[in-house]
């Protein structure tokens, strides 16, 4: 029953301008969360995607530089007219290698390789992104008398921090930070491991290590 002391409403009335601001005003408050909730789950989906894009990048590096390591070799049989020294190789320091491989797959079908080349692994900057490092792969599927020069240079693994490379010494029974078959030490066999370890800069701000360990198949030069 209505208090007859209270005057009756009239007819239609509707909000005063201050609840209507008081309502915008919680609309626009639940809007704004409601929106930043949607930006942090975005945000946090777009740092887990490239966080596993990252960590596939690495198991793919890491499993190349692995098959192709361990196909690592060296010959004596080559052509002593044309060659002064000893063509093939295995050239290893702590962040880069340069070795001969029989990892090459042709391509082409009638193209003139086989399945020896030579390949480098390097971390340099990379020009696509100033500021950072990338892991390099060069191969040259044409074995001469100069393995530094030629072939073909492409990007394996971006944002990368830093290589650290070890080869197994069997005879010292130690890890070795250096192995070149071109060196007195080395010069008649090759590592029977090689230790590899790449250290990748995260979405997350944090650097994030990948390790693998390869064994070398061929580490006695070839006579044929």
């Amino acid at each position: 029953m209505r208090d007859p002391r209270r005057p009756a409403l009239p007819p239609g009335r509707g909000f005063t301008l201050i609840e209507l601001m008081v309502a915008i005003g919680i609309t626009a408050a639940i809007a704004a969360m409601v929106a930043g909730s949607f930006a942090r789950v975005d945000r946090a989906s777009e740092v887990a995607r490239a966080q596993g894009e990252r960590f596939a990048a690495a198991r793919l590096a890491l499993t190349r530089m692995a098959r192709e390591v361990s196909m690592a070799f060296v010959s004596d049989h080559f052509d002593q007219s044309q060659f002064r020294d000893r063509p093939t190789l295995f050239r290893g320091r702590e962040d880069d290698l340069l070795f001969s491989t029989m990892s090459h797959v042709r391509l082409y079908l009638d193209a003139r390789e086989s399945d020896q080349a030579q390949v480098e692994y390097t971390v340099e900057s990379d020009p696509d992104h100033p500021g950072d490092q990338s892991l390099f792969r060069r191969e040259k599927p044409r074995i001469d008398d100069e393995p530094d020069r030629g072939g073909r240079k492409e990007v394996l693994c971006d944002r990368v921090r830093g290589m650290k490379l070890q080869y197994w010494d069997r005879k010292r029974q130690e890890w070795v930070r250096e192995w070149s078959t071109r060196s007195t030490d080395h010069a008649s066999e090759l590592p029977t491991r090689v230790r590899i370890e790449l250290e990748l800069q995260m979405p997350y701000g944090q650097p994030e290590k990948f390790a693998t360990e390869t064994r070398v198949a061929l580490q006695r030069p070839l006579d044929f």
